[in-house]
């Protein structure tokens, strides 16, 4: 039974190499081999080969200074990082609130037999993950110092002590998730204010990371130090890399005790966690009075509340709801010295910062196309639209609508901050601010427009149509083109005849383009929507 178990939890994990989401269809075998080549590729070259590149760094110049030590304290560090972050979801939805928790615990299969399958998919997983970076460490190291039996088999000891760290950290954060979101009645701000944090250190990090690690082998033998006096604990882990068993001892000990633990907690827990559900109000029956709204305040407030539901549609679709006032707050702090850059490299092209600017924030603006994979997203549901005694152009309004006032107003802040700070005449600023509001109104009708005409409607997956439709990409591709044209023609062409007239032509072009796709929406496009 354990082997069945751990079987579908694997299945279920790499579902979408067997399976088309897209379709409803079960891949070919050489499709199904081609994912996991590509998985392969991914998880061996890319990763395994940045990590290796990492350790070669890394590594001589430690093993140097016998340091080896830090050098398995840091690079197992980054395995466990990695380890923890690639499974905790999955412990997560996994482990704790899978969907088929009712079913398995109602089947005469005994409770450790499923923690036992769920647990083994978990280690796998963060072991998986883990490995990439741990052992291009171990390969590298030994193939520096020279292989022999104590640090092959402390090598090997310490692969099995971080996925076990791994796993034990996995199950108390996958825990603390589960334990949170059966409280929380909506999750998804939640879950975008989690993921853009991890965007954000992962980014800073990133940046951060060549000074950090020339700060690193400047400085080893003091960091080495500190640590070696203050935490003897990191000191002994990475001894274990090295082959010191009496290091080992106390790290197996306390790892022994922290497994015990969590097993404790999964037997008093799981059944609360895998039987509880999300929280309601309560349902007695209290008098309110009732708003009538229009049908297209209706459809507006409904596009709103499925955009605001998903965390995948908010990330992918509408990350730009807060870069923009982010770009407007950093425009108002150093914007003067940017135009002023911008008038010294580009001084033979007066008031390049606004075209050029201008061009910034409508690419910026790009990233909020949420209006593409709207009419997708009705999927199976797509009747419920077309049966409402109303015409299909209202609904089309709606999806376009809710683009324009998710990111219009803050795409229109940006530009003003830009106006505000940059130099130049006043006619440019203000085109500027001019021409990225119709731009904005101009993509949010496009978006709805490659919506209609490009409709996946067969998904199994949101992520599907949000993702890897041909109305996302061919949105995304047309607009990062339109704003290269808008800002490079004006280096070739367009400064011929300014800034100002250069910015009305395109706020024109905009306009007309706008009033054009508005037409046919409100024609071809709404007799195709009915037609879908």
């Amino acid at each position: 039974m354990l082997k069945v178990l751990l079987k579908k939890q694997l299945s279920e994990v790499f579902r979408n190499y067997f399976y088309n989401p897209k379709t409803n269809r079960m891949r070919s075998k050489w499709a199904v081999a081609g994912w996991f080549v590509f998985f392969a590729v991914v998880m061996v070259g890319v990763l395994g080969g940045m990590f290796t590149a990492l350790s070669l760094t890394l590594c001589p110049a430690l093993a140097a200074a016998e340091l080896g030590w830090l050098y398995f304290l840091l690079l197992g560090g980054v395995a466990v990082v990695l380890g923890a972050f690639g499974s905790v979801f999955n412990t997560y939805s996994g482990l704790y609130l899978a969907k088929d928790n009712d079913l398995l615990l109602a089947m005469p299969i005994p409770l450790r037999t499923i923690l036992a399958a769920r647990l083994m998919n978990v280690y796998l997983l963060g072991a998986l993950y883990s490995a990439t970076a741990l052992v291009p460490a171990l390969v590298v190291y030994w193939l520096t110092v020279g292989p022999t039996a104590a640090n092959v088999l402390g090598g090997l000891l310490l692969f099995l002590l971080v996925t076990l760290f791994v796993l034990l950290l996995s199950c108390l954060l996958g825990w603390v998730v589960a334990l949170v979101s059966v409280r929380l009645k909506n999750r998804s701000g939640i879950t975008v204010l989690l993921a853009l944090v991890f965007i954000g250190l992962y980014y800073f990090f990133y940046f951060k990371a060549a000074d950090l690690i020339r700060d690193m082998l400047q400085n080893a033998a003091v960091y080495g130090a500190q640590i070696r006096g203050a935490a003897r604990g990191l000191y002994l882990f990475g001894r274990v890399g090295e082959g010191d068993f009496a290091a080992a001892a106390p790290v197996c000990a306390v790892l022994a005790a922290l497994a015990a633990l969590v097993w404790l907690l999964l037997r008093r827990s799981f059944l609360r966690l895998a039987t509880s559900h999300e929280r309601v109000g309560d349902r007695r029956g209290a008098e309110k009075t009732a708003r009538q709204r229009s049908p297209f305040a209706a459809l507006l407030g409904k596009e709103l509340r499925r955009f605001t539901a998903s965390p995948n549609y908010m990330l992918n679709c509408g990350l730009s709801v807060l870069l923009l006032p982010l770009g407007g707050v950093a425009l108002l702090l150093y914007g003067r010295e940017l135009g002023a850059l911008l008038e010294t490299v580009f001084s033979a092209f007066p008031d390049a910062g606004a075209v050029l600017l201008g061009a910034a924030i409508c690419l910026l603006a790009s990233m909020n196309d949420m209006a593409a994979p709207s009419v997708s997203l009705e999927g199976k549901s797509l009747w419920i639209p077309q049966s409402l005694p109303l015409e299909p152009k209202t609904v089309l309004h709606a999806k376009a609508a809710a683009q324009l006032l998710l990111s219009g107003p803050t795409a229109l802040l940006c530009g003003v901050c830009a106006a505000v700070a940059l130099p130049g005449s006043l006619a440019a600023r203000l085109l500027l601010c001019l021409t990225v509001a119709l731009y904005t109104l101009c993509y949010a009708l496009a978006c709805t427009a490659v919506g209609v005409r490009l409709p996946l409607l067969t998904w199994s997956s949101e992520l599907i149509p949000i993702k890897q439709s041909g109305a996302v990409t061919l949105a995304l591709l047309g607009s990062w083109l339109l704003c290269a044209v808008l800002g490079g023609g004006y280096l070739l062409l367009g400064y011929r005849i300014g800034a100002a007239a250069y910015l009305l032509i395109w706020s024109a072009v905009f306009a007309g383009a706008s009033a054009l796709l508005l037409r046919w929406l409100d024609t071809k496009g709404a007799a195709a929507f009915a037609a879908l």
